[in-house]
């Protein structure tokens, strides 16, 4: 490690003294590569995630030593690359200098001032490792030869995590006791395939003996956190002002504050709201013929919203019609050209393993970027725990139009098709380091994009999605008031239900939520209002000669960089 940090700081000061273009490009390329190989021999588990296969049986125990180490490491990285001059670089190599350095930056403040690891114990759980080996599209045989490497220090790696857990918060403690529950049961249904595999006898009983072993580890963190539950003593899990501002800055990393956004989500709301009552006034007497307008007009709003959400799917039909719609986006996408799509890129919708249930009902698991022909995950919770008077709540929320909009965002155009884009970026620095803001951004802006070139348009379609775009937006107040400002349970659960017109069943979802994560929720107003207006300067520019597939391709092929960088070079071009 300290003969690779040398030659960056070779590869530093080369690039102070040269003076050649081309030189410089492959000075700076070379000190890429060699801030990944330090980075990644750090983070394996990312590395993993990235898919590079190799690093898939290296678990790092986090001993205090090793975390000085990281420290240490990390540091001196830094120093290395904030004497590198930017000005000599490219605008896309200008991108990712700073993104280096903000990553680094960022891991220093999360080691030495936020300290999760202290008080997070859902950090914690080696399924999502098992997982990637296991989805790899290796032979059986080497996938189980890659899990018996990687489950060696298990037992360890669970023993150091719990040591490390001082004053946990309830709803992460919580979280992380789920969780692992989850993961041994993943643990539990691989014994089987153990079993059934073509191997030796002698790795079936190594392997086998590894996961029980594994999985005595797992129960004995489970019942280390038990015992902080027992003794209701918790770490508060509001973060606080100052904390949520660095995060906000470390994470988000936009031109905005964590303030700021949570003054304009205020803004956005209010017109969100005149716009529905415009629309719900107009659609009221298709839907309501017998019932007078109510006096309040947001009470008009949410009973409209009731009614129409009377028209969703069947409990049983929810992945059938998932997987239709996302054949018909895919279609539409391309009879109006907005953007170029790679049919070659799978994407497969799955319910989500139970190691990963309890934050969101969806989301997508992107393959790596050095993963070619790796498969998108489009992860939906089933509905098999829910009540009948739970699964008709959800069912609601996910009526037959915000479930359009649900799969724009998650699949096409959304969340899958950006990192389609994004692992085909000439930069990996800028698909590795992805921006949440930027990734959640885009996501929010494909579903305005959609409806204004035609999809599916209707008043309805329209009500419902400034319904979905006022959840991200109170998203944002939320988790701003949460954090900051102290917000109840009873106040944030009266902000969803009549400030944003949602169900139930998605308000107590959504609490747990809050409780559990800080800053990610703000994702994705701000990276929407990023983008948008970002878009709508662009046009008013180019005028006439604005071209909405161009901007998306361009836009696009920054990877996953913060919009802000992203901003400066597009308006700069």
């Amino acid at each position: 490690m300290k003969n690779l940090l040398a030659s960056i700081l070779f590869l530093s000061i080369l690039g102070c003294s040269t003076t050649d273009k081309q030189e410089t490009t492959a000075d700076f390329d070379q000190l890429t590569d060699d801030y990944l190989q330090v980075f990644w021999g750090l983070s394996p588990g990312w590395a993993s995630w990235a898919g590079l296969s190799q690093y898939d049986s290296v678990l790092v125990v986090p001993t205090p030593s090793y975390l000085e180490e990281v420290k240490s490491t990390t540091d001196s990285l830094l120093v290395v690359l904030n004497s590198y001059p930017e000005e000599t670089l490219e605008d896309l190599d200008k991108i990712d200098l700073n993104m280096m350095k903000d990553m680094l930056n960022s891991a220093i403040w999360s080691m030495t001032e936020f300290m999760s690891r202290e008080w997070d114990p859902s950090e914690t759980n080696i399924a999502f490792r098992v997982g990637m080996i296991m989805n790899r599209p290796d032979s059986m045989d080497i996938k189980l030869k890659t899990l018996n490497a990687l489950l060696t220090n298990a037992p360890e790696f669970y023993r150091v995590r719990l040591a490390n857990v001082k004053t946990p918060s309830k709803p992460h403690l919580d979280l992380a006791i789920l969780q692992n529950q989850g993961t041994l049961n993943y643990l539990s249904s691989l014994e089987g395939t153990v079993e059934s595999a073509e191997i030796s006898s002698d790795q079936k009983e190594e392997l086998t003996s590894k996961i029980k072993n594994t999985k005595a580890a797992v129960e004995e963190f489970i019942n280390g956190l038990q015992a902080f539950v027992e003794t209701e003593n918790f770490k508060d899990s509001r973060i606080g002002k100052e904390l949520f501002e660095q995060k906000y800055k470390h994470e988000i990393n936009s031109e905005y504050s964590a303030k700021e956004i949570y003054e304009l989500a205020q803004a956005e709301k209010a017109r969100l709201h005149a716009q529905m009552i415009v629309i719900s006034d107009t659609l009221w007497s298709s839907y309501l013929p017998e019932d007078s307008k109510p006096a309040d007009s947001l009470v008009m709003v949410k009973m409209l919203i009731d009614k129409i959400a009377e028209n969703h799917v069947e409990r049983d039909s929810f992945f059938i019609e998932i997987n239709r719609q996302v054949k018909e986006l895919a279609a539409f996408v391309d009879e109006k050209d907005l953007l170029t799509q790679d049919p070659s890129k799978p994407l497969q919708v799955r319910e989500t393993p139970e190691y990963m249930r309890g934050i969101a009902g969806a989301s997508i698991t992107p393959p790596g970027p050095y993963e070619e022909d790796g498969i998108t995950y489009y992860n939906v919770t089933p509905l098999d725990d829910y009540t009948d008077e739970q699964a008709e709540s959800y069912l609601r929320e996910y009526n037959d139009y915000i479930l359009q909009i649900l799969n724009i965002h998650e699949a096409i155009p959304g969340h899958y098709t950006q990192l389609v884009y994004s692992n085909k970026s000439k930069s990996l620095i800028k698909s590795i380091l992805g921006n949440g803001a930027m990734i959640e951004g885009w996501a929010n802006y494909t579903e305005i994009m959609m409806l204004e070139e035609g999809y599916n348009n209707s008043p309805e379609m329209w009500l419902m999605r400034n319904k979905w775009h006022l959840r991200g937006v109170t998203n944002t107040i939320l988790d701003y008031s949460y954090h900051v400002l102290d917000l109840t349970q009873e106040e944030a659960m009266s902000l969803m239900l009549d400030g944003a017109f949602q169900e139930q069943a998605e308000a107590e979802e959504k609490w747990i939520r809050l409780t559990r994560s800080s800053v990610q929720l703000s994702s994705y107003f701000t990276g929407f209002t990023q983008i948008y207006s970002l878009r709508e300067e662009i046009k008013a520019k180019q005028k006439e000669d604005f071209d909405l597939k161009a901007f998306h391709e361009e836009f696009l092929s920054y990877g996953s960089a913060p919009v802000k960088y992203i901003r400066e070079f597009m308006l700069k071009n």
